[in-house]
């Protein structure tokens, strides 16, 4: 029983509450800019391409098409889409500095300990404690 309760302890803490809040809040934060990059973002950077942002790739071995319509043997680099991901990514960190800064400056500061009374030194001390025993 002691391995459960320990980790039930473990895992109440509220460390790891807050971890674990954060990690589904980001996750879902993670949905909405992918969809403002994909539904705006992408878009007008597409202008540039005349083509969905997306979708732009460098094609390094053309593919054939089948029956279906589908091409297939395609070798392409798929960059309009890693730009796209590297956008969001920029997007989400910058969102998450900010929240940790902000949230940093709303903290209570900590005071500076308070400094040890101003008094005699040891030595100050162990001289008088001498002296005290010479009389």
């Amino acid at each position: 029983m002691g391995f459960l309760k320990e980790f039930k302890d473990f895992a109440m803490k509220g460390n790891l509450v807050d971890i674990a809040v954060g990690f589904v809040m980001g996750a879902a934060f993670n949905k909405v800019v992918a969809s403002f990059t994909g539904g705006i973002v992408s878009p007008l950077i597409g202008l540039l391409f005349n083509a969905d942002f997306k979708d732009v790739k460098y094609v390094i071995k053309e593919g054939t098409v089948n029956d279906a319509g589908e091409t297939v043997g395609e070798v392409s680099v798929l960059w309009g889409e890693f730009l796209t991901n590297v956008i969001d990514f920029v997007i989400v960190a910058f969102v998450m500095f900010l929240i940790v800064k902000g949230v940093n400056r709303m903290k209570k500061k900590e005071e500076p300990a308070p400094e040890p009374p101003k008094g005699p030194s040891q030595e100050e001390l162990l001289a008088e404690i001498r002296d005290l025993l010479k009389k």
